[in-house]
């Protein structure tokens, strides 16, 4: 099965549904060839000036064609647009689905913009694919077909001429058209793929960019890629106007040929003159649906560069495990990782770490931006395989867990993770399902947003138009770290939970994160923070330092304890 197969297979099309589409479709232009022929016949018929009840059902059938041509062509947009929308909705609801329950590397290695593409501008480009080429091409094979079978009942020379013809537009423009945009597209589809890093660069890091003096160069930047884009499309046009000549040239060497063996067969006594006029108007209705496939063979380029796009993510996504061992239940929740070096494909590796870390440990990650903590934290929760050397979650390794029951055992609280445009309680219900109101309200009062969700005349159920944007920094990460304590890992691994509060808030947060008598997380669950922050009354022992990373295990806070640990 080809990779578009594949891609298309996702739009989980009914076959019901697309048999009415197709059908819609091909009634359409049937009406429009049947038309045409009505209407010759009813020309050339009135120039002999029979008596008028002879016309008479011509000229009804000619009435009823146009009205069923018009109706017909409604229906067929609906179906069609239909099919296209119901199969994006199944596509992305199956490639969502597959990135939640598969590989998390699928996702977590995607860039931002280009995870956007594929789930957005990626599946519309395959559902497309059923309105400008699957139900076209059918319709065409139909109605040529039909045309070239209706021609030869009258003269079968000049239905072989018509059958050429039909070939050559419905074979060769598509052809010629799809040879001359293939790289020209390739190349539009580079440079928008360029714009939205670009833009989602600036939207992103607006304020940065702003401060250093570098927003107007990542604003040239996304002009240039998107005028690049925009000269690269309309090459694509111009050659596939070029391409598109086919069409009428075959148009006329259909008509001209059908015209000549016509009128030498009307000469010759073997046709009548009504006959002449259904041989030369026929052709020009038959050509209705071959006018629209070198557009269609353009769109399949694109659908394929889509395809292999799309499931390049789910077949990373559904990559199996290292080993298929099956898993076991853990004994405890001892985090303990040896000889571990771990690192994107492309990127500086880091480590070894040798490190364990008991169940209900308390371990503060400190180091500079750059070093790898980050990494760190999302190899040991199983997010990225290591580079090397292993990491046991109770006494099993990582790669013998079952993946849904290694994510209720260990979470990891990322730096960028996602505010949901929807109720609080939808948001907290991401972290466990089953939370009550109640819960979700202590938790939320316990890291500092009792306050503000008091402030709210929804409460839990108050709606967060616009996700993230709906909150400041501070609530956000609050926000997100209510959804981390809240979930039933026995391990957390928190990303500067404190980033966006002030110095006051940041240090108190993450004492309580850091002490096992605070009540903020439970003491027998095991607590990895990484800061940049040392908070000056907890007690840390550095257990290991690292390539600039250092691991700090953590005691319990006391009114005298004073380490003289300053922020850093």
């Amino acid at each position: 099965m080809t990779t578009l197969s594949r891609a298309l297979a996702l739009l989980e099309i009914p076959k019901g549904r697309a048999v009415v589409a197709i059908t819609a479709a091909t009634i359409t232009l049937a009406s429009a060839l049947t038309l045409a022929g009505v209407s010759a016949w009813l020309i050339m018929r009135a120039f002999e000036m029979p008596p008028v009840l002879d016309l008479t059902v011509a000229v009804v059938a000619v009435r009823a064609l146009g009205i069923s041509r018009g109706v017909f062509r409604y229906l067929d947009r609906l179906a069609t647009h239909d099919l296209a929308l119901r199969g994006t909705v199944a596509a992305r609801t199956s490639v969502y689905d597959r990135l939640a329950r598969g590989y998390p590397r699928a996702a977590l290695g995607a860039s931002r913009g280009g995870l956007l593409a594929r789930t957005g501008e990626d599946i519309d480009t395959l559902g497309e694919t059923v309105v400008r080429c699957v139900v076209p091409i059918a319709v065409a094979v139909l109605l040529g077909i039909a045309a070239v079978g209706a021609m030869a009942l009258i003269a079968p020379a000049a239905a072989l001429i018509l059958a050429v013809a039909l070939v050559a537009a419905g074979v060769l423009a598509p052809a010629l058209a799809a040879a001359a945009a293939r790289h020209r597209e390739y190349d539009a589809d580079h440079y928008r793929s360029e714009h939205r890093e670009a833009a989602m660069n600036v939207l992103d890091h607006a304020a940065e960019l702003q401060v250093s003096g570098q927003i107007s160069g990542s604003l040239n930047r996304a002009d240039r890629a998107i005028g690049s884009a925009d000269r690269s499309v309309d090459k694509a046009a111009i050659s596939a106007a070029g391409a598109g000549a086919v069409t009428p040239i075959a148009v006329g060497a259909s008509v001209a040929g059908a015209l000549l063996i016509g009128m030498q067969l009307y000469a010759a006594g073997e046709i009548a003159l009504t006959s002449l006029g259904i041989l030369v108007l026929l052709p020009l209705a038959a050509f209705e649906a071959t006018s629209v496939l070198p557009e269609a063979a353009v769109h399949l380029q694109r659908a394929q560069r889509a395809a292999h796009r799309v499931m390049a993510l789910v077949d990373e996504a559904a990559e199996p495990p290292t080993a298929k061992e099956p898993s076991r239940p853990p004994s405890g929740y001892e985090l303990r990782v040896q000889d571990l070096r771990c690192g994107w494909d492309g990127s500086e590796k880091t480590g070894p770490f040798g490190l364990r870390w008991p169940a209900g440990s308390r371990i503060l990650i400190t180091g500079p931006s750059g070093a790898g903590k980050s990494t760190l934290l999302m190899t040991i929760a199983g997010l990225i395989p290591p580079i090397s050397g292993s990491v046991t979650a109770g006494g099993v390794p990582l790669h013998e867990w079952e993946p849904a029951a290694l994510r209720r055992t260990v979470s990891f609280f990322a730096e960028d993770a996602h505010i949901f445009a929807t109720t609080i309680r939808e948001n907290l219900r991401v972290g466990r399902s089953d939370a009550t109101d109640a819960e979700m309200a202590a938790v939320l009062h316990e890291v500092g947003l009792g306050e503000w969700l008091g402030e709210l005349p929804d409460g839990i159920d108050t709606m967060l138009s616009g996700g993230e944007e709906a909150v400041s920094g501070g609530q956000r990460r609050r926000l997100l770290l209510a959804r981390a304590i809240l979930s039933p890992a026995r391990v957390l691994l928190l990303d500067e939970p404190a980033e966006h509060l002030d110095a006051d808030d940041a240090e108190r947060l993450l004492e309580e994160l850091l002490d096992p008598a605070s009540g903020l997380v439970a003491p027998d669950r095991t607590v990895v923070v990484v800061s940049h922050l040392v908070p000056a009354r907890t007690i840390v022992e550095t257990d290991h330092r690292n390539a600039g990373v250092s691991f700090h295990r953590v005691g319990p806070v006391t009114a005298a304890a004073d380490t003289g640990q300053t922020r850093r």
